[in-house]
């Protein structure tokens, strides 16, 4: 039976983190007017940008009280949340004005292995387990979809 405690309790935490990480997002600002979550999973520089555009101007057009947005980033769109991305002090400022930023756990692990070591990511970046999961727990949580 003690066996079988260990194992258990680690598969309950295993089981209930995403729930949990799902459930604390969701109340990062409890009175915004509007929920959005922005897809980027092109590796394209301009709709980097562009991604990063649409936040700031939802950000001016509602005040950053009033809107909470998550961007998530996936496949070849990952490449925005590396370390060494031109648009490292544009995160960093949206991130200051209360943008969260996504990381796909599985584009990591797929990236990891083309290059041989991990990328090094934003420090604004938080992982998840997967980017197109964490789209639909978001937009579950009543979050709009938004792919520029």
């Amino acid at each position: 039976m003690k066996k079988l405690i260990i194992p258990l309790t680690a598969l309950f935490y295993v089981l209930a983190f995403p729930l949990v990480q799902a459930q604390s997002t969701s109340d990062a600002k409890p009175f915004a007017e509007q929920k959005v979550v922005l897809q980027i999973s092109d590796p394209n520089p301009f709709k980097q940008t562009l991604v990063l555009n649409v936040a700031n101007n939802l950000i001016k057009h509602y005040g950053q009280d009033q809107i909470d947005i998550e961007i998530v980033a996936f496949g070849p769109g990952l490449r925005l949340l590396f370390k060494d991305n031109s648009n490292v002090p544009r995160i960093d400022g949206l991130s200051g004005a209360g943008v969260r930023f996504s990381a796909c756990k599985n584009t990591i692990a797929g990236m990891s292995k083309k290059l041989g070591h991990a990328p090094e990511l934003n420090e604004k970046a938080i992982p998840v387990s997967a980017g197109v999961v964490r789209i639909m727990q978001l937009e579950d949580q009543g979050f709009k979809l938004i792919k520029p």
